[in-house]
């Protein structure tokens, strides 16, 4: 799995890196086919004070990439929402990916008395 962890208009921390693979770890433990994870903190200048801290992860599984972002006054809080939006949506997908058709049970051959 590639990850990558940038930050706009912020320095990411040792901090910010460590509580953000934890996170994914989570991600990591429901689904393990992840090729491919970006992730990039922001904080925005013009916006209003209770969501200038914003998180998104783009994350590439076999056949789709999933997009998810949350923005929150607390980063490590925008963070957290992040992960669980992405907890979710990765279920969901693997829920689709997974074969629910189970093949039939074979008949017994049939004892003859």
């Amino acid at each position: 799995m590639n990850l990558t962890i940038s930050g706009h208009h912020l320095d990411v921390t040792p901090a910010l890196r460590e509580y953000v693979l934890t996170k994914l770890e989570r991600i990591t433990r429901h689904f393990d086919q992840v090729v491919d994870v970006n992730v990039l903190l922001t904080v925005e200048k013009n916006k209003e004070k209770e969501r200038r801290q914003k998180a998104e992860v783009t994350l590439h599984v076999k056949g789709r990439d999933i997009f998810v972002e949350q923005s929150h006054e607390d980063l490590y809080a925008a963070i957290d929402q992040l992960m669980d939006k992405l907890d979710r949506q990765v279920v969901r997908h693997k829920d689709r990916v997974q074969d629910h058709h189970h093949e039939s049970a074979k008949r017994q051959p049939e004892a003859n008395p």
